[in-house]
């Protein structure tokens, strides 16, 4: 479902608004009514404090993703006059296994390649088409590219920026999409879930430490409205869940600060 414009919604609350003003002036005295009841605050409870801290992670999942991209040169280290069908061609050359042969997982991508002369975003070419925008701080512009890896239904989404006159890989990610939106310096990826009524969010954002996107953020999040019950769900001294802070304003692809090549 698609955002509404800053402008619109600005409008339709404006609207509601006064609809429940108007609602209050006729059906009200003026008198104070009560909210109701509101849960006890609640500290949180530390489970398990005799275990030791773990000093390293159980799994390797890879959180800090870069690499140069070899074989591809920058012109004049602006990243806007590389190719992108180039930087999909270089990917595949890297991992042929993923994408030569009738066996492979996303042979149909490799084979689609064929259909690129005309640049990304046409005719049935699988390179999307490339978005510029400065994520990393520098006062230049950086690539979010992606491409679909067929015959599945997974989409590769890719981040590149310029360090030291080479093309660098600084995100990588496979999933089904529901949306992508680039959102100051982070860059948000929606996905459909198993549970019915909600959406996985992740967030990618620029760490000039690791100079990598890192994952800040790992969310699921209801897309469908709730049903209302006639009763409250949850006693009065029941602790509300809280979630992690969205990231502000979110840019539509498309708009200036988000602009295609």
């Amino acid at each position: 479902m698609p955002r509404s414009r800053p402008g619109q919604a600005a409008r339709r609350l404006a609207v509601v608004a006064l609809l429940l003003a108007a609602a209050v002036a006729c059906g009200d005295a003026g008198g104070l009514e009560g909210a109701g009841a509101t849960p006890t605050a609640q500290r949180p409870a530390r489970l398990w404090p005799e275990l030791t801290p773990a000093a390293s992670p159980a799994f390797e999942i890879g959180e800090v993703n870069t690499e140069v991209v070899k074989g591809v040169k920058v012109p004049g280290d602006d990243i806007r006059r590389v190719d992108p069908v180039e930087i999909v061609r270089a990917e595949i050359a890297r991992t042929p296994g993923d994408y030569d042969g009738d066996n492979a997982p996303y042979r149909g991508t490799e084979r689609r390649m064929a259909d690129c002369a005309k640049g990304p975003g046409h005719g049935k070419c699988p390179v999307l088409r490339p978005y510029y925008r400065d994520l990393t701080g520098d006062g230049h512009d950086d690539l979010t590219l992606g491409f679909p890896l067929l015959p599945g239904k997974t989409t590769a989404v890719r981040v590149y920026t310029v360090e030291k006159h080479r093309l660098v890989q600084v995100m990588a990610w496979e999933d089904a999409l529901s949306g992508v939106e680039l959102a100051g310096r982070s860059l948000v990826i929606r996905s459909p879930s198993e549970v019915a009524g909600y959406e996985y969010r992740l967030q990618w954002t620029w760490d000039r430490d690791q100079r990598a996107m890192l994952l800040t953020h790992d969310e699921m999040l209801r897309t469908a409205p709730r049903k209302h019950s006639r009763h409250p769900s949850a006693s009065p001294t029941a602790s509300p869940s809280v979630s992690a802070p969205g990231p502000p304003s979110l840019s539509a692809p498309g708009s200036p600060s988000a602009s295609g090549g």
